[in-house]
């Protein structure tokens, strides 16, 4: 072949092979009108006479190697290169390898897990065996994103085309009723698959076109929010909408028709909101490090949902936590709020907050009361009572007693900080 990096080799005619000259190089490939196979089975650069044929130094004729590389020897130490990019002398320094290395996450599809980061860790290798990098691995985390799909539509019987090609159809020749799906010009039932999107199926969706109605960070909080960053799943539309209504409850809890909302108050509110928000920051915080961004976001819901259910104002100083916490999934927002706060420099600055250890700690927790296998109630019971002291709440309940009618329990089960379960 033509393309890929020519080995810097050349066969003198007396059948030594010698290193081409380290000042000429790289060897660039030459420009050339055409690169068609030579008919020889040798690599197009074999008839291009000015370039293949050379005079060495001292005087002995000889030809290039026109033999290439493939495209990972030039494409699998990138990485190095970054490192090191205005370096004049040499791919990169071993200062600056020192400094970066290794790499501390790689995100990548797993079809690159046997070509190219194959490749890197063997060119890797080999640099640390001859003392060029410190460490013997280039990178210390990898995950595989998975894919997202779009919808295809097959008919039942299968049939293929011509050329051998299962028919589909785009999802602008059908359309649903009452679950199914239909060739609209035909009526002809077919059913719907997920798969890889691709032009030729017709199943992509342009981004532009949901950053024009939604915003830019609905988009970006939607590719986060659709389920496990490994897991591959289908593009949803409803689901673009409902991270947009978030985004307009997280507005909303600062802004008005009229603004500004004038009952935001200072600090950061009631016992019970800094609970929330401390429990936000310890949850938002951990499913970032362990890359589960979805669940992240999760957590953020829950925090809008119940920061203000209770009838308290919303308080500035929590805000102004919780825009931080959104930031990396809502940039453009983040910033409007910030700057709604009466922040004057952006957020990208800020320090991440810390959840204060002190506020995670529980006063009550959740009983939940089963009176012959079935759920009944719920209570709320102090987190240092004993087993003793939760059934007495328990049976003194007038719920459960009602659910009870003045039966005498036969057994009484009770699971710690879970449930209790009464047998009559």
């Amino acid at each position: 072949r033509y393309w890929g990096e020519p080995f810097p080799l050349i066969h003198a005619e007396d059948g030594e092979i010698v290193l081409v000259p380290e000042a000429d190089l790289p060897v660039a490939l030459p420009e050339t009108d055409t690169y068609q196979p030579s008919g020889t089975g040798e690599s197009p650069l074999a008839v291009i006479e000015d370039w293949v044929n050379v005079t060495l130094p001292d005087g002995r004729k000889g030809r290039r190697e026109t033999n290439t590389m493939p495209q990972w020897a030039g494409s699998c130490w990138y990485y190095l290169r970054y490192l090191d990019p205005h370096n004049a002398e040499a791919p990169f320094s071993r200062e600056a390898a020192d400094y970066w290395l290794p790499v501390d996450l790689y995100l990548g599809g797993d079809e690159h897990a046997v070509l190219h980061l194959l490749y890197a860790r063997f060119w890797h290798k080999v640099l640390f065996d001859l003392g060029y990098v410190g460490t013997q691995e280039p990178f210390r985390r990898l995950i595989h994103q998975g894919l997202i799909l779009g919808a295809t539509y097959l008919p039942r019987d299968k049939r293929r085309n011509e050329e051998g090609e299962v028919v589909f159809f785009m999802p602008g020749d059908v359309e649903e009723a009452d679950g199914q799906w239909t060739v609209r010009a035909t009526g002809e039932p077919v059913d719907e698959q997920w798969e890889k999107m691709s032009k030729s199926r017709g199943n992509v969706v342009n981004p532009d076109d949901v950053v024009e109605r939604y915003g830019a960070d609905t988009l970006r909080l939607y590719e986060m929010f659709m389920g496990p960053l490994e897991h591959s799943a289908p593009w949803q539309p409803e689901g673009v909408g409902g991270c947009f209504k978030f985004l307009k409850r997280v507005h909303a809890l600062m802004f008005s028709d009229e603004g500004l909302r004038q009952d935001l108050v200072d600090g950061q509110g009631s016992a019970r909101q800094r609970k929330l928000l401390h429990r936000t920051i310890q949850e938002v915080t951990e499913r970032i490090e362990r890359m589960q961004f979805n669940t992240a976001i999760s957590s953020m819901m829950v925090f809008t949902r119940d920061l203000v259910g209770k009838g308290e104002p919303p308080p500035k100083g929590t805000l102004r936590c919780f825009t931080l916490l959104l930031a990396p999934f809502a940039p453009h927002l983040a910033e409007e709020l910030w700057a709604a706060l009466g922040n004057p420099n952006t957020l990208a600055r800020e320090p991440w907050p810390e959840a204060d250890e002190s506020m995670l700690v529980e006063d009550t927790w959740t009983c939940v009361v089963q009176i012959r296998g079935k759920r009944r109630a719920e209570l709320q019971v102090p987190a240092n009572a004993s087993k003793d002291e939760v059934v007495a709440l328990v049976m003194g309940d007038t719920t459960v007693q009602r659910h009870v009618g003045g039966r005498e329990p036969r057994r009484v089960i009770y699971v710690p900080n879970r449930l209790v379960n009464i047998v009559v």
